[in-house]
């Protein structure tokens, strides 16, 4: 892995612990977030790779969650997890803008390549939107 920066998102304090270790000793920049409301502020300030999410969470669930994350940063690769899983749930997740979604426990193996995947999508995305964004620029000047 090449450095991926990570939001992990749960509210289950252990199970986040456990996981970051995991990524960080595979070389992944993890930062973490308790509940929705922390994930959301932690987004605006700053830039992630990947936010891997619980769906099941209190307050602020993790549906609600992505819909705020995504309508702040459209380009963020979204991965929910969930110790719940229905069809439903991830069909709902994926259509509203997830990534992927993945029953926990994640197999560690399948995790990383998601994060990979989300990086290189996160960045065509990112790189479309800077072209699209220098056509606008060189339209309105005239050139």
């Amino acid at each position: 892995m090449a450095n991926e920066k990570v939001l992990l998102v749960d509210d289950e304090a252990e199970f986040t612990s456990l996981l970051a270790s995991r990524l960080e000793e595979r070389g992944l920049r993890v930062e973490t977030a308790s509940n929705g409301a922390e994930a959301v502020e932690k987004v605006k300030q700053g830039t992630y790779d990947a936010v891997i999410l619980d769906l099941a969470m209190p307050g602020m669930d993790g549906i609600e969650t992505m819909k705020s994350l995504l309508e702040k940063r459209p380009d963020l690769q979204v991965i929910l997890l969930t110790g719940h899983a229905s069809i439903e749930k991830g069909v709902e997740a994926v259509k509203l803008g997830a990534k992927d979604f993945l029953e926990k426990p994640a197999d560690l193996a399948k995790l990383l390549q998601k994060i990979k995947d989300a990086k290189t999508e996160r960045m065509l995305l990112v790189e479309k939107k800077i072209e699209e964004d220098l056509k606008d620029i060189l339209k309105s000047r005239g050139w």
